[in-house]
């Protein structure tokens, strides 16, 4: 058993044992509530950079599902090709597994992925440090020491996009452009699913040359201010008619091509309960989140309201436009694994389009 270290920016050290890939590596420390789904929370694109702390205390004991499986040319089981975090921190890692599709153990995968893992710290001191101090920077250190990394400042959205256009469901009668800022594998799946052509491009890609019939931007990794390119293209598409649709990072993108900004909250929302209302109802959802940055909707531009708000701390979850078939949520409709409260959001994106179209009256 080898012993590792996490180390803050502030200077204070864990100690604890090595499991995955016996390895330094440096990023922003968050932490993530979910009892369940560390395959898909791991392969995250949002969680790109970040070292990510497990509040669930057991965390291995279902192992981990093929990574090759394929269905509809995505991943079965992930939420992208690779591991995207950083580091992994765990209470008590469980070595041995029992699941119907459990393929491989956890520290195995981290293993041929080069991420390492440590365990036997006490997780919910850690948490409660992010809490209160807000997230951090962080290093897990093995043998050799580097230096803190602060992801934020990179691009993210540049490394876990696709470089090539690519298409689902060629020849559908409704054809949706996707945006790929780091799009989760089961928003792909819920519009394939749902039948409609996907055209999945690059995040800087000029799509205003293609035939489409909605505007999809997806969820993403990092500061939302650094895809320019995005959000200019996105602010063409606001002064046509097309129906616009965004989540997460794309909840962002919209809102600063609309004219808002964005700001980072404390320690992010990062979980698979966190309740949202809809605005001018009482209607409550429960909804899995992750992200870093938020929408300030205090100073929404003219045209524009707030769609969802978080019944924990007040933040905007989402915007719509009061004429136009524009709208957004911060939170992940596709949750997988955790709950499906909004997955209707799609149904009503796609039925937007119909109207557009003049399917639906």
């Amino acid at each position: 058993m080898k012993k590792v270290k996490l180390v803050f920016q502030d200077g204070q050290t864990i100690e604890g044992n090595s499991f995955g890939a016996y390895a330094s590596a440096a990023g922003e420390v968050v932490f993530n509530t979910a009892m369940i789904g560390y395959p898909e929370s791991l392969t995250d694109p949002s969680y790109k950079g970040q070292i990510m702390v497990m509040t669930f205390p057991i965390v291995g004991n279902y192992g981990v599902p093929s990574e090759t499986e394929m269905i509809d040319e995505i991943e079965a089981f992930m939420e992208s090709h690779k591991i995207q975090v950083t580091g992994l921190v765990v209470s008590y890692y469980s070595d041995e597994f029992s699941h119907w599709n459990g393929f491989q153990k956890l520290g195995e995968w981290l293993e041929k992925q080069n991420i390492p893992g440590i365990y036997g710290v006490d997780t919910r001191a850690i948490t409660k440090k992010l809490r209160e101090e807000g997230s951090t920077l962080g290093k897990i250190i093995a043998e050799n020491d580097l230096e803190f990394y602060d992801p934020n400042l990179d691009n993210l959205v540049d490394q876990v996009s696709l470089k090539e256009i690519k298409r689902y469901n060629e020849g559908s009668e409704i054809k949706i452009v996707l945006i790929d800022c780091g799009v989760k594998n089961n928003i792909i799946r819920c519009f394939v699913k749902r039948g409609v052509e996907l055209i999945r491009v690059p995040w800087n890609y000029d799509y205003s040359t293609l035939e489409y019939d909605g505007l999809f931007i997806s969820n993403g990794p990092g500061d939302p201010t650094l895809c320019d390119v995005t959000i200019e293209n996105i602010k063409k598409s606001l002064t046509e008619d097309k129906p616009v649709f965004g989540i997460c990072l794309g909840n962002q993108l919209v809102g600063l091509a609309a004219g808002a900004s964005t700001f980072k909250l404390k320690y992010g929302h990062r979980s698979h309960n966190q309740p949202v209302v809809m605005a001018g109802t009482k209607r409550c959802f429960i909804t899995s989140q992750n992200h870093g940055f938020a929408l300030d909707d205090s100073k929404l531009p003219d045209g524009w309201e707030t769609y969802f708000s978080n019944l924990n701390d007040g933040t905007c979850e989402g915007i719509r436009h009061k004429e136009k078939p524009f709208f957004t949520v911060q939170f992940h409709p596709e949750a997988m694994g955790g709950p499906v409260d909004t997955e209707f959001l799609f149904d009503e994106f796609i039925n937007v389009i119909k109207k557009y179209k003049g399917e639906l009256v």
